[in-house]
């Protein structure tokens, strides 16, 4: 639950109910006054000297006072119903809002959560696509969601038809944590069939709206939304999508918030696969053919919960290259320490880590030394 107190709530959403103020403008007024209850209570003259606050927007924070009743008894009813959906609230002020959303141009300052957030949930990727999935598209989203969920990947998404479905349930039924960011309020399922993958989505990682209770799944909530998949996440994936879909939306949004943006190549002539086509073609999205791919970019990034679990092409490396490959971790070692550590010659080792070199595994340092890429 929030560090908010009730005052402190009824005071922010005071602030989100004024029209023309919204979280930017939030953002804006309490960097000068610090706080929410000194923005309410501030004259007009220092109102005005705040920026992008004009006349007409003074006034109307200056008249707040007079709805503080009302908006606290619609707190306190919207408190209760959480409380009744074992749901909770949380501001960008505290502490488990998420790291990753909150570097984003415009994050929400209220987010509402059923399930839990942990730290393992740093370490997200996006996957998005298509309402209408072609069973290529069924294959490779189950897929590539399934694989990154077996590497501790929490998989992200937005529970919509499709493409969303699949990558959320594939997720869970290897065991892996799943987060669905809706376009309406936590206490409306949509689509409606979704309500049984809603629970276990609640039971194996979190639900996430920035909308109140209550609030229907209208068509201005989804850009909104798509922001936060891709803020919540290191990187999205989009698995078949037209050129004017969803998914679309959320790979610029991706780019925006400075994501990878991947993309699972389709056939040509197939309209499911004109948006993620169009997206390699144009550069802006990497394409992939697995799970691994993914990982392989992100290896840095992913380094805390992935360790040495990454899929490294193991197809292609011979017994003493594997060997190699296995002594080594992400701090240099001597060619002396790991010709020890293999029991192989020096000059044995220098050959292998030479082709491990080159196939993009290993990093040679001065000094004869040698570490993982």
């Amino acid at each position: 639950m929030s560090k908010l107190n009730l005052e402190q709530l009824v005071n922010l959403y005071s602030l989100l109910s004024i029209e023309g103020i919204g979280p930017g403008k939030i953002r804006s007024l309490l960097a000068k006054f610090k706080s929410t209850e000194k923005i309410l209570s501030s004259d007009y003259k220092s109102l005005l000297e705040a920026e992008g606050i004009n006349y007409n927007l003074a006034g109307r924070i200056q008249g707040a006072a007079k709805n503080r009743k009302r908006i606290k008894i619609w707190v306190e009813e919207q408190l209760d119903d959480l409380q009744k959906l074992n749901a909770e609230i949380i501001t960008i002020w505290d502490e488990s809002y998420p790291r990753l959303l909150k570097k984003i141009y415009d994050p929400p300052l209220v987010l509402y959560i059923i399930g839990s957030l942990t730290d393992f949930d740093e370490y997200s990727i996006a996957i998005v696509g298509t309402r209408q999935p072609t069973n290529y598209g069924r294959v490779q989203t189950e897929r590539i969601s399934g694989d990154l969920a077996e590497q501790n990947i929490t998989i992200v998404s937005g529970m919509a038809r499709g493409i969303d479905s699949i990558s959320h349930s594939a997720a869970i039924s290897k065991g892996g944590r799943t987060i669905a960011v809706i376009g309406s309020g936590l206490d409306v399922i949509y689509p409606p069939e979704n309500n049984k993958l809603f629970k276990m989505i609640c039971e194996n990682g979190a639900v996430i709206s920035e909308f109140v209770l209550g609030t229907k799944p209208d068509a201005m909530n989804f850009p909104k939304r798509n922001r936060i998949i891709s803020g919540i996440s290191l990187g999205c994936i989009i698995i078949e999508t037209r050129v004017d879909g969803g998914a679309m939306q959320t790979a610029r949004f991706a780019l925006d918030q400075n994501r990878e943006v991947f993309a699972v190549p389709g056939n040509l002539g197939v309209k499911q696969s004109e948006g993620t086509n169009r997206l390699i073609q144009k550069g802006e999205a990497e394409l992939i053919k697995s799970a691994e791919d993914v990982l392989l970019e992100l290896e840095l990034k992913l380094k805390p919960v992935l360790g040495k679990n990454i899929p490294k092409h193991q197809e292609e490396l011979n017994l003493f290259e594997e060997k190699i490959y296995t002594a080594l971790n992400s701090e240099a070692l001597l060619i002396d320490n790991i010709a020890k550590a293999t029991d192989l010659s020096t000059s044995d080792c220098l050959v292998h880590l030479l082709s491990l070199e080159f196939k993009g595994l290993v990093k040679q340092l001065p000094g004869k030394m040698f570490m993982l890429m």
